[in-house]
């Protein structure tokens, strides 16, 4: 073998060496994701997620749990996608919870004015 060859599949060996060793890393836990998706899940709590939209709040804490298992068995890039998705399936939560609140305050402000249109008619 020619000594450019020689350095050629010597260069190669070391690249796939050090591909595999990146594939293969375990990396590190994802503990920040794992605080953004539970304070995501905390303020959609404190939206009334759990009465206005418990269904995505729920899926949300099932992918914190699931993620959390992922952790264990050192399984990071999973547990990484799982947090993400609840830390919006929990933004969300929060965000149509809070609409649902505003809509029904403006449903009640209407009706408050409904009934003094009707009382300033009666008196007139």
């Amino acid at each position: 073998m020619s000594k450019h060859k020689t350095i050629i599949y010597t260069a190669g060996i070391a690249g796939l060496t050090l591909a595999l060793a990146g594939c293969a890393s375990k990396g590190q836990p994802p503990e920040s994701d794992l605080q953004a998706a539970e304070s995501s899940l905390q303020q959609a709590v404190a939206s009334d997620a759990r009465e206005f939209e418990p269904v995505l709040l729920n899926q949300a804490q099932n992918k914190v749990a699931d993620a959390r298992e992922l952790m264990e068995k050192e399984k990071y890039k999973e547990a990484e996608r799982l947090l993400e998705q609840a830390a919006v399936d929990a933004q969300l939560a929060g965000a149509r919870a809070e609409t649902a609140k505003a809509k029904e305050a403006v449903r009640e402000v209407n009706r408050s004015l409904e009934e003094m249109r009707q009382q300033i008619n009666q008196n007139q």
